[in-house]
């Protein structure tokens, strides 16, 4: 008998699946990353607010915290609404040679 051969046993062995295909994410996956997205996109909305309540006494510093509070929801809805982009698969089709000689018979006549 040998070695074992490269057999991994007991608590060496990792459970994780290993990845074989070039598949896209599910529809699920796909709809958790972009609500998770969406979710800390508004969550940095009241900090924002919060901040520029803080500094009011300081007004570019809140009117900054303000605007940048603003556009957050509009990016927000873009960011989770957007899918992730297909894949772009390489279409295998015959190439001919362009140096290679047809052999054309050309009848005239008729």
């Amino acid at each position: 008998m040998g070695d074992g051969g490269g057999v991994v046993m007991g608590a060496e062995r990792d459970d994780t699946p290993v990845l074989i295909t070039e598949a896209a994410p599910s529809y699920e996956e796909q709809f958790a990353a972009r609500k998770r997205k969406y979710m800390i996109m508004m969550g940095l909305r009241l900090p924002c607010l919060l901040l520029a309540g803080l500094f009011h006494h300081t007004w570019w510093l809140a009117l900054g915290f303000v605007a940048l509070s603003i556009p957050l929801p509009w990016m927000a809805v873009l960011i989770a609404n957007d899918r992730a982009p297909r894949k772009v698969e390489k279409v295998n089709r015959y190439q001919r040679d362009a140096r290679a000689i047809e052999n054309r018979r050309v009848v005239e006549g008729g």
